[in-house]
Parts: structure tokens; C-alpha cells; sequence
């Protein structure tokens, strides 16, 4: 695995394969936030804002389909993928 960028920008939507992509792995600082942005509770316009980088006002179906389909990623990731867990894991 390379080493993931800190705040790289995103596609409009996240990958739907059932395994690991290159896109995930590039993208596992990204999944954190938005997954640490889910359990404080932080509005989706704010995340889409600061973690996605879309602008809610002007594009809100976009920054809000974009949100939804990364942070539904990152819970696969999570549980399915194994990627943030480790590939050891069980």
C-alpha cells in the first residue's frame, strides 16, 4: 500500500467494487475523517465542506451525494475491506 495523501481530493463518488481500489487506499485519511465527522456528530456540510471540498450552497446534491456514498464507503471499508483494521484481522 502506498502511502495515502493527508487531504487528497475526491470523485464524486466513491468506488462500489466489492474490493479494495487503489482509490481506497489513497483515500484512507479521507475515510477516517468522515468516519471521526459521523461519531461527533458534525453536519454533512461542514464534512462535505472541510473533508470533500465541495461547496454545499452552491452544489448541494453534489457535495451531498458525494458525502454519502464516501462515508458508506469508509463503513465498508471498515467492515468489509479491512483496510483500516489491517489485513490480519479477523
Amino acid at each position: 500500500m502506498q502511502k495515502p495523501s493527508l487531504d487528497p481530493n475526491v470523485a464524486d463518488s466513491a468506488p462500489s467494487e466489492p474490493t479494495l481500489t487503489a482509490y481506497d487506499e489513497q483515500h484512507v485519511v479521507t475515510y477516517i475523517r468522515l468516519l471521526q465527522a459521523e461519531g461527533e456528530g458534525a453536519d454533512w456540510r461542514e464534512v462535505a465542506r472541510l473533508v470533500l471540498h465541495m461547496d454545499p450552497e452552491r452544489e448541494p446534491d453534489r457535495a451531498r451525494s458525494a458525502y454519502q456514498s464516501h462515508l458508506a464507503r469508509a463503513k465498508w471499508v471498515t467492515e468489509q475491506g479491512r483496510l483500516l483494521r489491517g489485513t490480519g484481522s479477523k
